[in-house]
């Protein structure tokens, strides 16, 4: 596992603050590790970065299929009973999830997420690896 950033807390602890709903909020690689967490335990955190890895993936094999998509996948949102599930780039090679109860409307958490991206994307990058060790 990579080593959680630190300093990324206060940032996630804004939009955790500013968005009524959020349950938890991970910052991950594309591989599906994670680089820094708020709300939550360590080990669902975990457990949701390395879902996302493999959902990234699916929904870029899904975007291959349309002829008139072209890029990367930008937001997944996944609504379930009682809860949403939101998936969004936030640089290179890192991705952004957000686990909410039903308070926040889908529209209104993107936006919210994408501010947070543009604000500090250049920030949550992760290089790729290889055997373990960064290229």
């Amino acid at each position: 596992m990579i080593k959680p950033r630190a300093n990324f807390d206060w940032m996630l602890k804004e939009l955790y603050s500013g968005v009524p709903g959020i349950e938890m909020i991970v910052v991950l690689s594309a591989d599906g590790l994670r680089i820094a967490r708020y709300g939550g335990d360590p080990d669902a955190a975990d457990r949701v970065a390395a879902a996302c890895a493999g959902l990234q993936s699916l929904a870029g094999a899904v975007a291959e299929e349309i002829p008139t998509v072209r890029g990367d996948m930008k937001l997944v949102v996944i609504e379930m009973d009682g809860g949403y599930f939101y998936l969004m780039a936030a640089g290179a090679g890192a991705f952004l999830a957000v686990l909410s109860d039903v308070r926040c409307e889908p529209g209104a958490m993107s936006l919210h997420m994408r501010d947070l991206v543009v604000r500090i994307g250049s920030h949550l990058t992760s290089p790729p690896r290889r055997k373990g060790q960064t290229v």
